[in-house]
């Protein structure tokens, strides 16, 4: 079965499917919640995410990363491979050809998928945030643009830019989340996400925050995480009302699913690395039956405000 510009869709959503089943279970699970077409159209776009990221960091669907890898190149060959993408021109490589055949079904700004390269960039360039700031804005790129491209494919209007605000709202939470739970991971390779000006206030020395002495210090900035991904995670929630129904259940089932890494890790204090933060099979099913249920109940008419939140750039 071919779609326009040549693709074998049947054979790219399979392919899209095989990815996100490997690369994430959580949101593999939410994933079935969409309509059809959603659904297919949500595994294409994080075909890419994922293989973009993968390329990035010389991985495939995490794991150790090659000897003598080498990310500036790697990026600039995502670039251009999304240029291919963009241009309608099948590129041979199966995750740009996902997005590329999701281009002929749904219009992304280009500028969209800009910021979520320019994540990779950072990552690429070995970037420490110096400020909360910082922080923010590399959770912006490195998750809440794709929260944005993800909205756009659930049928958001591009010209909506408050309800993009909140989907952006969303990916920042979950990035927050994946920072605490990951620090002793980051740090084993030779990465901090924590704001450098976090990092001085509690009178850390720079690359010394796994060390023991310090570990009451680190779980004050895993707190401080998990609050913000909390502030987050409830802007999103009030943004979600503008979903279809079977979207908002998808999002409302991942947001509980993934909130409840941060609540962990915070409710876990000095020993929340002690092993990975994880959400069981039986919880998750719990959030999808409580996602559901929130989508047939009446939406919440006390409306959450963004005031004091970081906002994306615009375009």
């Amino acid at each position: 079965m071919s779609a326009a510009g040549g693709y074998d869709a049947h054979e790219l959503h399979g392919f899209a499917h095989d990815s996100i089943v490997r690369g994430s279970k959580s949101f593999a699970l939410a994933s079935q919640l969409f309509d059809r077409f959603t659904r297919e159209r949500v595994w294409l776009l994080y075909a890419w995410c994922r293989a973009a990221d993968d390329l990035t960091d010389g991985q495939d669907h995490g794991g150790t990363a090659a000897a003598g890898h080498d990310a500036k190149a790697a990026v600039a060959h995502i670039h251009a491979l999304t240029d291919r993408a963009y241009a309608g021109q099948p590129t041979g490589e199966p995750a740009f050809d996902a997005l590329g055949l999701l281009l002929t079904e749904i219009a992304i700004p280009r500028a969209v998928i800009d910021d979520i390269i320019a994540g990779f960039e950072l990552d690429a360039d070995d970037w420490r945030p110096r400020s909360e700031a910082d922080l923010l804005r590399y959770c912006y790129h490195v998750a809440g643009a794709v929260g944005v491209a993800m909205a756009l494919v659930m049928g958001i209007d591009p010209a909506d830019e408050r309800t993009l605000d909140r989907a952006a709202d969303l990916g920042i939470a979950f990035q927050l989340a994946n920072i605490a739970r990951d620090v002793a991971e980051d740090a084993a390779a030779d990465r901090c996400y924590l704001p450098v000006d976090w990092l001085v206030e509690l009178d850390i020395p720079p690359g010394q925050h796994m060390h023991p002495r310090y570990r009451g210090r680190l779980s004050v900035m895993a707190k401080w995480l998990a609050e913000m991904a909390g502030e987050y995670e409830a802007s999103a929630r009030w943004g979600a009302r503008k979903l279809p129904p079977r979207s908002r259940w998808a999002v409302l089932a991942a947001m509980g699913i993934y909130g409840d890494i941060a609540r962990e890790v915070r409710r876990r204090g000095d020993h929340a690395w002690d092993h990975r933060t994880v959400t069981s099979f039986v919880a998750k099913l719990v959030w999808v039956a409580r996602a559901g249920w929130s989508v047939l109940r009446r939406p919440p008419l006390r409306r959450i405000d963004r005031d004091g939140l970081w906002t994306r750039p615009r375009s």
